[in-house]
């Protein structure tokens, strides 16, 4: 006789999304998945899928968690700068605790090659220009920002930093260098 699988899935894909961010799609077995899971590869099978069915579960879980998280950091404050200033700080901590960031990481890897994960990733990158673009806007209206900083380009610079951060990180590993460098933005953004 059968034996029914139970374990609780939103669990699995937690301890899954944590060995898929730490070593990547690629480097991630099927074993590491099952250990960190306490499953057998049958009931991965029979419950989620294959590997790549379970990253694609862990990389939306990931985005969607990181989505929720930014509109209430925004939320527990009146003041879109200090909303904004609070994101380039969390990004710089993300960095220097090495939790990285897993969208990005992924789409180094894979969103070259797998448009499912491009669209996952792409709707992320969406969602945070919009809410980015919205904060700057808001800032710039409420005087915060200087009334000639276009809200777009802003937004693409700041975006574009964030990603320079992590490869900075993960080449020199120095926390100092990028703390003065989300410093100096801070600066700049505040004059």
């Amino acid at each position: 006789m059968a034996r029914n699988v139970e374990f609780n899935e939103e669990e699995a894909i937690r301890k899954a999304m944590e060995v898929f961010w730490k070593k990547g799609y690629n480097g991630t077995s099927l074993r590491d998945l099952t250990d960190a899971m306490k499953i057998n590869s049958s009931s991965l099978y029979n419950t989620i899928g294959n590997k790549h069915e379970l990253f694609v579960k862990c990389i939306k879980n990931y985005t969607e968690t990181r989505m929720a998280e930014l509109k209430k950091a925004a939320g527990d404050t009146q003041s879109p700068l200090q909303a904004i200033i609070y994101l380039i700080n969390h990004a710089v901590s993300s960095i220097v605790d090495g939790n990285s960031c897993m969208a990005i990481k992924t789409a180094f890897e894979m969103a070259a090659d797998d448009k499912n994960i491009q669209a996952i990733l792409k709707a992320d990158n969406n969602f945070t220009h919009e809410f980015l673009r919205s904060l700057i806007t808001k800032a710039r209206e409420l005087g915060e920002l200087d009334a000639d900083e276009d809200p777009e380009t802003l937004t693409d610079y700041l975006s574009s930093i964030y990603t320079g951060w992590y490869e900075s990180y993960i080449i020199h590993q120095d926390p100092i260098r990028i703390r003065k460098m989300a410093q100096y933005l801070i600066n700049q953004l505040s004059r």
